[in-house]
């Protein structure tokens, strides 16, 4: 199926028609169909109820089980921040221990984990199950192509490919494992930095992406982590093993938005420094945290459509103006031939470096995780991935209905990875060439300060290179906006499931996690931050094999699908009015017969 290309629709008379004979519900076929996940209409007096779709089939979570999840989370949060800032030595401490106790024995299992996530995806896209499409065969797409693209790339990769496309390549230009050095040894960081945010991380994204998507529009079931999972095991355990995987994925969502909002604002202002002169300081952070926390507030209060889609499409034009300017104005010749080559060495390395476990370090315990290359590279930016799936993953279902799996599949790995190798090839490949032309004034600033690499490689580029750093400054603001925007809508689901959270709901979110941030910063420092955020990664270890088990589930639920498994599928999503529409609240939610939830 070629990418972006939906297949022919029915017409509105032949899809109700079909709709109606398959619910059984005759009279509807002559009623007006919409295809929207939005309330249906609005109810009028004597009329019938209206439903959002899907349809509610998910189960109903037990007062205490909801308090547990809407109260459990700050507390824990609370006491991990203060742990962190009364003794940031201390808890820098454990959480190295944890990191090289994780490093050590379990570098092979993140390698599984990237592995399978790839495998289970081409099985996706490429078997009878990619013809499946996520809301019902008569759903169609919410977002047109260039939008969808932008606000998942937006939630997925903008802020920290801003913050490694330089870095990285740079970082690792004097050598690597598995690519061969040849006569160009920068080459191997920049096919590195491919591997680490290219094919693998979005398939890791896609598959989690799908599992959501999936029990959300074609089952009914909340967009919550709970509900994709639960249901393989057995019943008497699925209560308990429902509230632990959504307070996972709660936790693992508040902590990494907050750290990454800490790690944005300093990103942020060595951006202007580079061309205002600001110096980095509390205050600075402070006013930087309130801007973007303000913006992140206004999108989503106004919502996908009207927020986070328009951002994102902004993001998608300056992003498309950096990377044109860099090319043009900059070494031109240089980077199409170092993207040419390194392209045709990630293609003949990708294997390799997908299975390399770096086994000659498990011989024996390691000492610290920074004796193992995979420590601070793969299996770091592994967990990362991981622990940012419940947002990223949340997200990417929840604009995705109405596509196949086969077109998802495709949509979330292919396009984005392509994106992401230009984009690494472009900046990168210019951040090489100015460093050997500076003499290593690009390394040095690196070593000093990761977040400064962008802005010192764009400082060389001749006459835009003013120009292209204030896009680059506003660009880390924006795709942080669009993170949180996206991160905040996957964490009011998972918080307030079944029932519907509303615009102000998620502008407290917004400033919560803006809080945590601020207090991380001003009373601890860089430093706290970075304990905290390795410490969010390390959750990524247990969370790991709760994605496993999700993983088994779908491709339990999609092998198992048959003729009745569809007819309900499209039950749930019939657009038009049904009798058991009459008995919901606003929700969606089914009532007793005397009326109570």
């Amino acid at each position: 199926m070629t990418i972006g290309r939906d297949p022919k629709p029915e017409n509105d008379s032949d899809s109700d028609r079909r709709q109606a004979e398959l619910v059984g519900d005759e009279t509807s076929s002559n009623e007006p169909l919409t295809h929207s996940s939005d309330t249906i209409g609005k109810p009028t007096d004597g009329g019938p109820r209206f439903v959002s779709l899907p349809r509610f089939r998910g189960s109903r979570i037990a007062a205490l089980d909801r308090n547990i999840i809407m109260v459990l989370p700050p507390i824990l949060i609370i006491a991990v921040v203060i742990a962190v800032t009364v003794s940031p030595l201390g808890s820098a401490t454990v959480i190295d221990s944890i990191r090289t106790f994780v490093t050590s024995n379990f570098t092979w299992l993140f390698i599984v984990y990237s592995l399978v996530a790839v495998i289970l995806c081409c099985w996706a896209a490429f078997s009878k199950v990619g013809s499946v499409r996520l809301g019902g065969p008569t759903a169609r797409p919410e977002h047109g192509k260039f939008a969808w693209y932008s606000m998942l790339f937006a939630c997925g990769q903008g802020i920290g490919l801003i913050f490694w496309s330089v870095a990285e390549p740079i970082l690792l230009r004097e050598g690597v494992p598995v690519v061969p050095k040849g006569d160009f040894t920068a080459q191997g960081g920049l096919v590195w930095t491919y591997f680490h945010w290219g094919l693998t991380a979005w398939a890791m994204y896609c598959l989690v992406a799908l599992c959501l998507a999936y029990s959300h529009h074609n089952l009914g079931k909340t967009l919550t982590f709970r509900e994709a999972v639960v249901d393989i095991l057995p019943l008497r355990t699925r209560r308990t093993a429902g509230v632990i995987v959504e307070l996972l994925a709660i936790i693992a969502t508040v902590l990494g938005l907050a750290t990454s909002f800490g790690f944005a604002a300093l990103q942020f202002t060595s951006g202007l420094s580079s061309f205002t002169g600001i110096t980095s300081n509390a205050a600075v952070w402070l006013i930087v945290i309130a801007v973007l926390g303000g913006l992140t507030m206004v999108s989503a209060f106004l919502g996908v459509n009207k927020g986070m889609k328009r951002v994102s499409e902004a993001n998608s034009i300056l992003s498309i103006a950096l990377m044109v300017g860099v090319l043009v104005f900059g070494p031109t010749i240089f980077i199409l031939s170092t993207m040419t080559q390194s392209f045709g060495s990630f293609i003949s390395n990708f294997v390799p470096m997908s299975f390399w476990t770096e086994a000659q370090a498990s011989a024996e315990a390691l000492p610290s995780w920074q004796d193992a290359w995979n420590g601070p590279w793969t299996v770091f930016i592994w967990c990362w991935v991981i622990a940012f799936s419940p947002f990223v993953a949340g997200f990417i279902a929840r604009i995705s209905r109405g596509r196949s799996i086969r077109e998802f599949v495709l949509g979330v790995t292919i396009v984005p990875s392509l994106i992401v190798m230009v984009w690494v090839a472009i900046l990168g490949g210019a951040a090489v060439y100015y460093d050997d032309a500076s003499k290593g004034a690009i390394s040095a600033d690196v070593a000093e300060d990761t977040s400064t690499g962008l802005f010192s490689m764009i400082q060389g580029v001749p006459v835009v290179g003013g120009i292209l750093l204030i896009i680059a400054t506003v660009l880390v603001a924006t795709y942080y906006v669009t993170s949180l925007d996206s991160g905040t809508y996957a964490l009011s689901e998972f918080v307030t499931a079944p029932m519907k959270s509303g615009p102000w709901f998620r502008v407290v979110l917004v400033a919560s996690i803006g809080t945590v941030a601020v207090v991380l910063l001003t009373v601890g420092g860089t430093s706290v931050v970075d304990t905290v955020q390795t410490g969010t990664i390390i959750g990524a270890f247990p969370f790991t094999f709760v994605l496993l088990l999700m993983f088994m589930n779908l491709v339990r639920r999609l092998r198992g699908r048959n003729a009745r498994t569809e007819q309900e599928e499209i039950a749930i999503n019939y657009a038009s009015h049904l009798p058991e529409d009459d008995h919901v609240d606003k929700n969606g939610i089914p009532l007793d017969d005397d009326g109570q939830k």
